[in-house]
């Protein structure tokens, strides 16, 4: 097997036993992105030689000086500040922008020996250093120019496309990415990949590009659960009950929430969640539906008054600084162009709030609540992204959601389903889909092809 194949787990450990270098394996990556990038196009910006130096450096390090995943590639989205490389945000007003400290997720990622990696696309590749694309600013509105790894006609979804693209492509083995509505699970969808965003706030978020201080959630991307363990490792995020290291499907009981928006789900969406119910009750486990009481109903109207109302905020030095470089669509939000008003604003603080904790009694009944991760499988086209409905909800209840892959709709394209668990039981979320998910993706449907 070719190294940029193996999982981040697969390659830590052949690097701990000498089988393979850090330069090896970075070589690996990069001939797998010079001979991809033209059809996927994730990257925004990458230096080989810069990574190759990097990669050298680390494999200097005394053995007993190395972390756990000491060696490990990372794409980094380029909304995330890194202080050697420029940080654009996909927008004209900051190109070449390079800032002088990195981001603490990526301050902690290098100080346990990991390889941020990074290469722009849509100029030369070898004068080009790289991060991995975003749409501008994170918004909804418009597409990078990355592309669907399986469909290059279908888009990898947003705003994190390139870190789900690249991982899905066998570019990387582990990406970083952010969510505010559903810019981490939508994309781990799309592009067949496990999506990790965890309880909001518990990574911290220094020297990320805001779009709403109230949703922004730092996620994973990775082709295991083992990887994404190895990432909340890293950042300590603990439950504070006892953590357990093995689940079994069999006697555990599931519950599946369709929300209110399930009129929207496509047929590829309806069969994928229809098929994880059965194959869930075909392993021993007990599903049933979870009816939302009275105010969930609300979460997709309240999760638009925020984004809305903080990008006011958000936007407004960018607005004065260069309105003719801002989108339409982002200056629309400086403008207010919807009239949200500031009570709607409060009312959605407010009835959010209230939610919170009833969502987390409902969660705990269940090892996870079973719900759409997409809409359907990855549309047509590069211009939208695809629909964050069946994600805002979950990501302004800040509960910790996994996208696991392993269906497929009517052009064998990947759908993924979502587990949600009760905020900061993110551990037993994970060990529970690792289980789930060896099913899902036995027995679900989808092969990955590429």
């Amino acid at each position: 097997m070719e190294p940029y194949r193996l999982t981040a787990t697969q390659a830590l450990s052949n690097i701990r036993n000498g089988s393979l270098t850090v330069e090896q394996y970075a070589r690996s990556l990069l001939s797998r992105i010079q001979e991809r990038d033209s059809a996927v196009q994730a990257w925004a910006y990458l230096e080989p030689n810069h990574v190759i130096e990097e990669a050298r450096r680390l494999d200097r390090v005394p053995l007993g000086d190395r972390s756990p995943i000491h060696g490990l590639p990372v794409a980094v989205k380029d909304l995330i500040y890194t202080k050697d490389m420029p940080t654009q945000y996909n927008s004209p007003i900051y190109d070449g922008h390079a800032p002088k400290l990195d981001a603490a997720s990526i301050m902690i990622l290098r100080l346990a020996g990991a390889l941020i990696l990074g290469e722009v696309t849509w100029f030369d590749y070898t004068t080009k250093p790289g991060k991995t694309t975003t749409t501008e600013f994170a918004s909804a509105q418009g597409g990078p120019k990355t592309c669907n790894p399986h469909d290059p006609t279908r888009t990898p979804g947003g705003s994190s496309s390139g870190s789900a693209a690249a991982v899905g492509d066998f570019q990387a083995p582990v990406g970083v990415g952010s969510q505010t509505g559903g810019s981490v699970i939508r994309p781990g969808s799309f592009n067949g990949v496990y999506a990790f965003k965890p309880t909001w706030n518990a990574i911290s978020r220094e020297g990320l590009k805001f779009y709403s201080p109230i949703l922004d959630t730092i996620g994973f991307f990775a082709r295991c659960v083992d990887d994404l363990e190895l990432m909340t490792d890293l950042f300590d995020l603990e439950d504070d009950d006892t953590a357990i290291n093995e689940f079994a499907v069999k006697g555990a009981k599931f519950g599946v929430a369709k929300t209110v928006v399930w009129p929207k789900a496509g047929p590829g969406t309806k069969m994928a969640l229809e098929s994880a119910v059965q194959l869930l009750r075909s392993h021993g486990a007990e599903v049933e539906e979870v009816e939302l009481p009275t105010g969930f109903d609300r979460m997709p109207e309240w999760h638009m008054a925020l984004t809305e109302s903080e990008a006011r905020a958000t936007f407004l030095s960018e607005y004065r600084l260069a309105k003719e470089k801002l989108s339409p669509f982002l200056a629309g939000r400086v403008e207010n162009v919807n009239k949200v008003s500031r009570a709607a604003q409060l009312e959605a603080y407010d009835g959010i709030a209230a939610l919170r904790p009833k969502i987390d009694e409902i969660a705990k009944g269940y090892a996870a609540i079973l719900t759409p991760s997409v809409v359907d499988e990855a549309p047509l086209g590069l211009q939208s992204t695809g629909s964050p409905v069946f994600n805002s909800m979950w990501t302004a209840l800040h509960t910790p959601v996994i996208n696991i892959p392993g269906f497929k709709g009517a052009n064998d394209m990947p759908i993924g389903i979502s587990l949600v668990a009760p905020r900061y039981h993110d551990r037993r979320l994970l060990t529970v889909s690792k289980a789930v998910g060896a099913i899902f993706e036995a027995e679900g449907g989808w092969e990955r092809k590429l």
